[in-house]
């Protein structure tokens, strides 16, 4: 059976969590992470709302009232799991602590800035965690679909939401590819085993280097 776009996203983004590190997933497609994260990797989820040790979601008939991720998933926890306040919590993140991020995006420019908190004029709850994850986390991988509802891309040459953070952004994964943002250049590295390179083309508004060799599938 073939997994639905966002499916496939969180599936290829997996690949990039390797054993031992400490790992923060977003609101919307990356947590959706946790349900092909290989439970060999022994890494160690962080959630902005005070857990370290984050092990997957669960329903609300076997949830645990009092333990819910910071978009307010309920969740179940690891071994060796801990909770603290806020202020260590980001403490954690400011000080570099996040081995990887990941995030999703309304939009990313051709240099790596990312904007995806606010639409002018669409009720937003606030920034939350994102400025501080985007800007300290060691690594920033986006997860979001190629182009928008209304079929517009996603990946510009220039942002034009409020920005979240500039030059953040490290990888993008996406329905159709993975681009690798490099000296503020994208670099195509990967592609959908169903899509073509001129369709990413086609979907991307932002120039994109593409390597001259057959590019690995996903």
């Amino acid at each position: 059976m073939s997994l639905d776009r966002k499916e496939k996203i969180a599936r290829r983004a997996e690949r990039e969590i390797k054993a031992g590190l400490i790992v923060n997933l977003g609101i919307g497609i990356p947590t959706m992470i946790l349900k092909y994260l290989k439970p060999e990797k022994h890494v160690m989820i962080h959630s902005e709302n005070g857990i370290l040790g984050m092990k997957s979601h669960c329903s609300r008939q076997d949830a645990d009232r009092n333990l819910i991720d910071a978009g307010g998933g309920y969740i179940d926890l690891d071994m060796g799991a801990s909770f603290f306040d806020s202020v260590l919590s980001f403490s954690l993140v400011r000080n570099g602590r996040l081995d990887i991020s990941f995030l999703g995006a309304l939009e990313i420019s051709a240099n790596g800035d990312l904007a995806n908190w606010m639409i002018p004029g669409k009720y937003t709850p606030g920034i939350g965690g994102g400025m501080e994850l985007a800007q300290k986390a060691r690594r920033l991988v986006i997860t979001t679909l190629h182009t928008n509802r209304k079929g517009k891309a996603k990946i510009l040459k220039s942002c034009t939401l409020p920005l979240t953070a500039k030059s953040c952004v490290d990888r993008i994964i996406t329905d159709l590819s993975v681009i690798d943002v490099v000296d503020g250049k994208l670099i195509l590295v990967e592609r959908a085993a169903e899509t073509t390179v001129e369709e990413i083309v086609e979907k991307t508004d932002a120039p994109l280097m593409i390597p001259d060799r057959e590019l690995p599938q996903f």
